[in-house]
């Protein structure tokens, strides 16, 4: 990841999205184009020290002079949204990177999409794609009231394929009239709370659901044993202690990395596998990928055995 596009944007406009919700149009200062991106990829968005936070990019993905981001105030959070919210104001810089997409549309001839909150943010430019493509497909979204869903406005155009289901008004999601009887060749796209991320994973038939998780999942990973992890590129060995990530491990012995989350959650710190078989414990890899065994994200997965050798 180490050629990653990195730069320094301005804030071109902040504007409320719903109660609790602010839009950023992000842009280069000097208005040159942005790199190109697919629906459901997101950006690392540097906001000061220590606050480092992953937004989906929400916008028009054939725009390439600007990104658009949402930020949902969390009062429990850890500082970043009320950075956004209270301190960060039109025309200030943020240092981005990405974009990075481990969310991708895959082609399909019907969607059912479901987004509940601020998960709707990734789906936005996922129905653009499906509409234009001339897919058959249904969003489901639901949030705690009308007015804290964003972009409720710009999906009105789509007319009855849109359910909008605040919580106050409708309870919650009714998830079997989507997922019950899906139509063959349906893939399922679904972002946003864990307990609706679970729920729709309990119901949803295998093989057809992509999801997004803003928070970890948790995980059922091996005893934290101790394994050594080969770096290809420069042919050090390191010993990774219980307790202690292999993010932490190569970090400590001088090794340039990038990362961000350190939960498993962003795919920042994603790293080519060249031998051995990681014990995977995030929440981006799909099954298959993890089959595959490839990749691995270093800042929570180990090893299934004693040895790595990573491309690093």
């Amino acid at each position: 990841m180490s050629d990653a596009y990195e730069a320094e944007l301005v804030v071109d406009r902040k504007e409320s999205a719903a109660d609790g919700v602010l839009a950023l149009t992000l842009r280069h200062p000097l208005g040159e184009q942005l790199p190109a991106w697919e629906p459901g990829a997101h950006i690392d968005v540097v906001l000061g020290p220590g606050l480092e936070r992953q937004y989906s990019l929400c916008g028009d993905p054939d725009d390439r002079d600007a990104w658009r981001v949402a930020v949902l105030r969390e009062p429990a959070g850890r500082g970043g949204s009320a950075h956004v919210h209270e301190q960060l104001g039109q025309g200030d810089k943020v240092r981005v990177r990405g974009p990075r997409n481990h969310f991708a549309l895959r082609p399909a001839p019907r969607y059912r999409f479901i987004a509940g909150g601020i998960g709707i943010t990734p789906i936005l430019p996922m129905l653009a794609v499906a509409e234009a493509q001339g897919a058959e497909w249904t969003l489901l979204y639901g949030g705690r009231t009308r007015r804290s869903m964003a972009f409720t406005d710009e999906l009105s155009r789509y007319g009855d394929r849109v359910t909008i289901a605040p919580q106050d008004e409708t309870g919650l999601l009714d998830l079997p009239a989507v997922l019950d009887g899906l139509p063959e060749g349906a893939l399922v796209y679904c972002c946003g709370p864990g307990a609706l991320l679970d729920a729709v994973e309990e119901q949803c038939p295998a093989g057809v659901l992509h999801i997004e998780r803003f928070q970890p999942k948790e995980q059922q990973g091996g005893e934290d044993t101790e394994f050594e992890v080969e770096l290809a590129q420069s042919g050090r060995t390191l010993t990774v202690t219980p307790g202690v990530s292999v993010l932490e491990t190569v970090r400590a012995a001088g090794v340039e990395v990038l990362f961000s989350c350190t939960e498993g959650t962003c795919g920042t710190c994603e790293t080519d596998v060249l031998e051995g078989t990681p014990d995977h414990r995030d929440s981006v890899l799909t099954d298959e990928e993890r089959e595959a065994g490839e990749t691995m994200l270093i800042c929570v997965s180990r090893c299934r055995g004693k040895r790595l050798v990573l491309d690093l």
